[in-house]
């Protein structure tokens, strides 16, 4: 065997170990107290001592073999495996719990950790409450027992930051909110992305240098503080040499990624059992329990009005006790169905009011769900916005709009695409949120879009002789347009997902899906929408399962058909049943009975995930307890993650 071949060979095999070997969990810890086990310690991620000897105790009994960086990085290196069931123990915040508890026990253990440092609370005394007491200088590590942990050969030293460990002002409303990841409000305006930047980097250096003057070497490890950092951020970070990033979401790791590592939180003085559940068990699907909201019924010129409507939206969700809530960020005012104005900060619209950060934190943090922003995906209008971007229609030989349908744009204009990526950008840059609902005018009839841009794009995938005029008698043809087309839509609400999640890196998708495109046989064609395609390219599927929208004579029928095919497809893990509240075509209210008994009777079909629209906040409608009694995580337990 030649020796280019022996090379190529042990690198595959090297490859190969890395993948199969490079699998990993990590712990966070944060303060360890000598308070009997069980007892009630407001600081809610304190550990008891006798619980974080169980702990080491327990993960020792089972397999788990703690790691260092060292180790982390000669496995991404492939130079050596991780062992199974390797697990990274870190604490944070810089406690004196750490010198005076943790490192007896990791002598004890021989047990690796990183021990992360909030720099300025080194410094000087940190004038911060936690657990409900003010923290001093006591109650943090002194640079000479840093130094002892360093030098005891298992503590890696990283930095928490120097001082972003807190919150700044988020939006005129008041919300502070995590300093790394936000455009500070100030003097009635946010920074710009250039004085943020700036204000991270330099806070990240001051970390480093300080790290770095005191125990001899820079840091490679980087906790975030309240596990929050995007893209930008990371770059700043690795340009420190923190080449290591820990965050606080939830799940297992790879030594291929480890500039954002999720890890587990250990909170509420876990014991074993907690701490064996998350290590041992496999995340479980989640369950999507959701309502759609219109931010127009919380806007009011008046700002009092306006926090009053706020508490009428944050009471009633909270006590549905749900998971989701897709949060309108667009205005209609003349209602055509296009977006005329925004309820963030951005570039190319007027802005409504400075609405959907703070209603979206204020869902997030008092009524504990998972908050989506809900977009159009084509559908803005204004001065901004050109016209002649627009979809346009073949109809016989002359191009056009349909009038009867919202302002929608073209994907395959350029100038148009640019607008729009802009819109989501300023959406992710102006707001806290966990994921997008891409609104349901993303589709194009069977005449749709015609446009020279898409007509450009339609002759470079199907040769320079396409010409609309063939579909009307080329059967084939005309369910591979449809489906170049659904492909065209997915890949700009991708491309947009990947925007949002350069300033929100854990952003989920969802996208609304007409029912008729799973029920009418040429639905794909008609819509430019695909149910298989919208399974593969998206977190979850909203699906609008709503007769009254369909005109469907025969409701049960039409639930019934849906549910099978999302059988079919195993599609019930990622499809969310959305229902109508109200008859459209009376005006009248959906009878909450008649909406419990169709939410239950569809979880007896096997359908998971539920939604509805709209919700009347204001009136109290749909009735509050039917509704909770067909909806609620509480009367249908959840499993999985928010």
């Amino acid at each position: 065997m030649g020796r280019a071949l022996v090379t190529v060979v042990a690198l595959l095999w090297s490859a190969l170990a890395v993948a199969q070997n490079g699998r990993f969990d990590v712990l966070a810890y944060h303060d360890v107290r000598d308070h009997v086990v069980g007892d009630y310690d407001p600081d809610q991620y304190a550990i008891a001592t006798a619980n974080l000897v169980d702990h080491f105790t327990w993960l020792r009994l089972n397999g788990f073999v703690p790691v260092s960086v060292d180790d982390l990085l000669a496995a991404q290196r492939g130079e050596r495996p991780l062992p199974d069931r390797a697990v990274l123990l870190t604490f944070d915040d810089g406690r004196r719990s750490v010198y005076t508890h943790v490192l007896p026990l990791l002598k004890l253990f021989g047990y690796p950790a990183v021990v992360s440092l909030v720099t300025s609370w080194i410094e000087a005394d940190p004038g911060i409450t936690d657990g409900g007491r003010i923290l001093t200088r006591e109650d943090f590590l002194t640079w000479e027992q840093v130094r002892e942990l360093k030098a005891s050969g298992l503590v890696e030293i990283g930095s928490h930051s120097h001082a972003m460990h807190t919150g700044v002002l988020a939006n005129p409303q008041g919300n502070q909110q995590p300093a790394a990841v936000t455009l500070q409000y100030e003097d009635a305006h946010y920074e710009s992305e250039q004085a943020y930047l700036k204000r991270v980097d330099t806070d990240l250096a001051r970390s480093v240098e300080l790290i770095a003057q005191h125990t001899g070497q820079r840091p490679r490890v980087l906790a975030w503080p309240f596990g929050a950092y995007n893209e930008p951020t990371t770059t700043l970070a690795a340009q420190h040499g923190l080449r290591l990033g820990l965050t606080l979401a939830d799940g297992a790791n790879h030594v291929d990624r480890l500039q954002a590592m999720p890890r587990h939180l250990i909170e509420a003085n876990a014991g074993v059992d907690d701490l064996g559940y998350a290590l041992l068990n496999p995340a479980p699907a989640p369950l999507v329990r959701a309502a759609q909201v219109d931010l127009d019924y919380v806007y009011d010129p008046d700002p009092v009005q306006q926090e009053e409507n706020l508490g009428h939206l944050l009471d009633r969700i909270h006590a549905l006790d749900i998971t989701h809530v897709f949060l309108q960020a667009f205005a209609d005012p003349d209602a055509d169905g296009g977006a005329q104005a925004l309820y963030f900060p951005n570039r190319y619209l007027p802005m409504r009011a400075d609405l959907f950060n703070r209603v979206a934190w204020q869902l997030k943090t008092r009524a504990n769900v998972l908050v989506y922003a809900w977009l159009p995906l084509l559908s803005f209008a204004g001065d901004g916005i050109d016209p002649s971007w627009r979809v346009q229609q073949q109809v016989a030989e002359q191009l056009g709009v349909d009038e009867q349908s919202e302002p929608r744009l073209s994907p395959f204009e350029p100038k148009a695409v640019e607008v729009i990526r802009g819109i989501y950008r300023d959406l992710a840059q102006h707001a806290n949120f966990d994921g997008v609902l891409f609104h349901d005018d993303g589709r194009m009839n069977e005449l749709e879009d015609a446009s020279p841009a898409a007509v450009r794009a339609y002759r470079q995938h199907f040769g320079d002789g396409f010409d609309l005029a063939q579909l009307e008698n080329d059967a084939v043809l005309r369910r591979e347009w449809g489906a170049f087309r659904s492909q065209a839509l997915v890949a700009l609400s991708q491309e947009l997902a990947g925007v949002v999640r350069e300033f929100r890196p854990g952003a989920k998708t969802a996208r609304n899906l007409f029912a008729s495109a799973l029920l009418q046989q040429n639905g794909p064609v008609l819509l430019a929408q695909d149910y298989g395609q919208f399974l593969a390219a998206y977190d979850l599927v909203a699906l609008m399962a709503m007769p009254g929208l369909e005109e469907a004579s025969h409701p049960e029928q039409f639930y019934r058909q849906l549910a099978e095919i999302a059988r079919a497809e195993q599609g019930f893990g990622k499809t969310i049943f959305e229902l109508q509240t109200i008859d459209w075509r009376t005006g009248q209210p959906v009878p909450v009975a008649e909406l419990r008994r169709t939410m239950r009777w569809l979880q007896s079909l096997g359908v998971r995930n539920l939604a509805y629209y709209p919700d009347d906040f204001i009136g109290g409608h749909p009735e509050l307890a039917a509704l909770r009694e067909g909806l609620s995580i509480a009367v249908y337990p959840r499993s999985g993650v928010r």
